[in-house]
């Protein structure tokens, strides 16, 4: 796992920087003659083998999930800032004079946090206008997302009147539909009027008709 392999280089890479701190800052300021330039040699064989774990923290780094990635981040820019401190201080022993404790000592534990102190001032500047990035990256999608919805919604706002024209000439056609059904129902009962007075008229017509001709048959009958 990638996260595995980042903890294990990370590990060798505090013992290097370990190593290499105490030289740089306790153990050569206080040599001189050829054991400062042994333990200086010592010091620069530590510096690149920890600058090959930083190759290789960053690797993992890069190839690891988002979900870790800044965690690597933030611990790998740690290391380098430290690392990079320690790599300064290192050069201004190698091309300083042989010294002892009191004097050239001082002056290059000085000149160290000095080095160290404006690291940090870039580092955090780094760091600042990185936020400052991020912060100017959401806002565009911010303002990107609002501008979409706002589409969106003049959208929805136009299908909605779409649909209420629609509504409302439905309702109209059912109300014309209903008129007209309400006139034919009127007209048929007004036909089924007639037609109940006609055959009204009908019957009342034969029966005179039967009542004339039963008056016939009498009057024949008694002449």
């Amino acid at each position: 796992m990638s996260s595995e392999k980042f903890e294990d280089i990370e590990d060798e890479l505090r013992l290097k920087m370990d190593g290499l701190k105490k030289l740089v800052e306790d153990k050569i300021p206080k040599l001189s003659g050829e054991q400062r330039r042994s333990a200086v040699r010592d010091a620069e064989r530590n510096v690149e083998d920890g600058q090959q774990l930083l190759n290789e923290l960053d690797e993992e780094m890069q190839s690891a999930p988002p979900s870790y990635r800044t965690q690597m981040t933030n611990k790998h820019r740690s290391y380098k800032r430290d690392f990079t401190r320690l790599k300064q201080g290192l050069k201004q022993l190698s091309s300083a004079r042989d010294g002892t404790s009191g004097g050239p000592g001082a002056h290059y534990s000085r000149h160290n946090e000095i080095n160290a102190m404006e690291s940090d001032n870039r580092d955090r500047l780094l760091q600042g206008t990185s936020a400052l990035e991020r912060a100017s990256q959401s806002v565009a999608r911010s303002q990107q997302i609002s501008s979409e919805t706002d589409q969106i919604g003049v959208e929805i706002l136009g299908e909605l009147d779409g649909q209420r024209e629609q509504l409302l000439n439905t309702r109209d056609r059912v109300i014309e539909t209903d008129q007209e059904m309400s006139r034919s129902r009127r007209l048929i009962q007004g036909i089924a009027r007639r037609v109940l007075t006609n055959k009204l008229i009908m019957i009342i017509i034969v029966f005179l008709e039967l009542a004339i001709i039963g008056g016939v048959l009498y009057w024949k009958i008694k002449g």
